[in-house]
């Protein structure tokens, strides 16, 4: 079996991982399945704190599906099944696979940041949304691009992009029309954070670096505040404090704080504790895949 997925550490504590099936980062199953194994393993990777998501693909980010692959060829038929409702059944399951595979990268301990150029269109904005961070080449085009093959979007889209944008009448425009937009719209709406002058090799540069940034800090600082957004995200503000308390009581006494207050008073800049997650003995855990 192929492997699409290229891994390797560029700085301490960053994991990169490279979409890499020519020509256009087009998805078969075996490639979906493949992406939810590896968030999988990343989520046992000690020594891990941020995680980029690019791509190898001169041509963009990511195509979407691959129509052409010999299971998506027949999506729209019942497979010579008189009975729909028979049909329905494995295709249900097939569906709830797939999402499983992509929410696999929302639900990462660690943050995760897509780093987008070129073409971003149908399932590349299902595995984009699914991010913490998304920052985009100026030569980026997204679609939302279901609506033209005569489908609803069902990996994601339709249920994120509301959710971690500000603009519901633009989402719809974008997701009922799919029409193409650049990343000066996708700025707007607020599906990306930055628009990075150039290409392919200047927006892994910007996204590298952000993901040097988040790694500095504590581990068990950066999961909390993870977690915290994602949970407020679907809870009320009374809710999402609440509970904030909760978890704090439990993961505020890390020896990270202790050292970090420690240092600061003494230098005037904290300094977070470089144990991983979960070897506090000081035994280094995995950081490759």
């Amino acid at each position: 079996m192929p492997s699409y997925i290229v891994s390797s550490n560029p700085s301490p504590h960053v994991l990169l991982l490279s979409l890499s099936r020519n020509p256009v980062n087009a998805f078969s199953e075996e490639y979906w399945q493949e992406l939810g194994r590896v968030f999988d393993k990343v989520n046992s990777m000690d020594d891990i704190r941020c995680v980029v998501l690019a791509s190898n693909v001169s041509k963009g980010f990511s195509a979407g599906l691959d129509l052409v692959a010999p299971e998506n060829v027949s999506l729209g038929g019942t497979k010579g099944l008189k009975d729909p409702a028979r049909a329905s059944i494995p295709l249900r399951h097939h569906v709830l696979d797939f999402q499983e595979c992509i929410t696999k990268i929302s639900k990462s301990r660690v943050p995760v940041i897509a780093s987008i150029h070129g073409v971003c269109v149908g399932l590349g904005i299902d595995i984009a949304s699914a991010c913490d961070i998304r920052l985009a080449a100026a030569d980026t085009t997204f679609a939302i691009r279901e609506v033209a093959i005569a489908m609803a979007a069902d990996i994601g889209s339709l249920q994120r992009v509301p959710k971690i944008t500000g603009n519901d009448s633009l989402v719809r425009e974008l997701a009922l029309t799919g029409r193409f937009f650049k990343p000066e719209v996708a700025l707007q709406l607020g599906l990306i954070s930055r628009i990075i002058p150039g290409s392919q090799k200047e927006v892994l540069e910007k996204a590298l670096e952000l993901a040097e940034q988040i790694a500095e800090n504590s581990p068990i600082a950066v999961l909390g505040t993870k977690h915290l957004l994602d949970h407020g995200r679907e809870h009320s503000i009374q809710e999402g404090l609440e509970y904030t308390a909760l978890w704090n009581s439990v993961m505020g006494q890390t020896q990270d704080l202790t050292e970090a207050i420690a240092t600061f008073s003494k230098r005037g800049k904290g300094k977070p504790n470089n144990v991983g997650f979960a070897n506090l003995s000081g035994k280094r855990g995995e950081s490759k895949l």
